[in-house]
């Protein structure tokens, strides 16, 4: 299939998505979102696993942030074609960071408020790295506009959300867009257009993990009671922080094709 042709299918795709969102009913948060199994506190720290868990967010997004930083331009020449591409892997660790931070204080007495603070600097790294990928397999420019552009969409489907569970009328439908879809969309582009650095497999390791993030929360109970060591839900935290390692491992090794 040509070039434009598969551009052309991939952008009505996404579209549709983003029509369906809006006609489909509102999908509202579970009632019981924030009773996670495993409430065990130690050191004065409620929660303790959920909380302290998110270190290793935090250190894979300082890892990334610092070989950003730190790397010598002869480097940095050779992970990145344009300069101007250094900045939305800065974007994306800087929000690494920040999510450590609010997912542990989210953790440390769950609730709507604390959570919106949770998905917000989620939602800027998902889109971003999606925009990442734009820009490394259709245009650098294209993905530069869109950037801000998904940004916006990503914080105000965070704010819409929350505002909504104010009057009881919470709706999900366009933060789910953003976390499953982007992800879902990055792993379109990877299929089918060419990345122009080397490792391009390596988007496909960091959405395996991402799914199997997604599938051990869900599993929060159930990987709890195999002896109430670990919940699935800090085990989401030690993988999502393995994701993100990748993508500084992959960036320290790519070369331009």
């Amino acid at each position: 299939m040509k070039y434009e042709r598969k551009l052309l299918i991939f952008g009505i795709f996404s579209l549709c998505i983003v029509i369906a969102s809006i006609i489909m009913p509102p999908t509202a948060q579970e009632t019981q979102y924030h009773q996670f199994v495993d409430q065990r506190s130690y050191f004065g720290i409620p929660n303790f696993l959920n909380v302290v868990s998110n270190i290793f967010i935090f250190l894979a997004g300082l890892i990334g942030f610092i070989f950003l930083l730190c790397s010598n331009k002869f480097l940095i020449h050779k992970t990145f074609i344009h300069f101007s591409e250094r900045w939305s892997y800065i974007i994306l660790f800087l929000n690494v960071l920040v999510a450590g931070i609010t997912s542990a204080y989210y953790h440390l007495e769950p609730d709507n408020a604390r959570l919106m603070w949770d998905r917000i600097p989620i939602a800027i790294g998902i889109v971003t790295f999606l925009s990442i990928t734009l820009m490394e397999r259709i245009s650098i420019n294209f993905g530069l506009i869109l950037l801000p552009i998904l940004t916006i969409f990503g914080i105000g489907s965070v704010i819409y959300w929350y505002c909504g569970e104010q009057y009881g009328l919470g709706n999900l439908n366009y933060y789910i867009v953003i976390q499953f879809y982007s992800i879902l969309a990055i792993a379109i582009l990877g299929k089918y257009f060419s990345s122009i650095y080397t490792r391009s497999n390596d988007v496909y390791i960091v959405v395996i993990l991402y799914a199997i993030a997604k599938l051990v929360e869900i599993l929060d109970y159930e990987i709890y009671s195999l002896g109430q060591v670990i919940s699935g839900h800090t085990v989401k935290h030690l993988i999502i922080g393995l994701a993100i390692f990748w993508i500084t491992y992959s960036l320290y090794k790519r070369r331009p094709v």
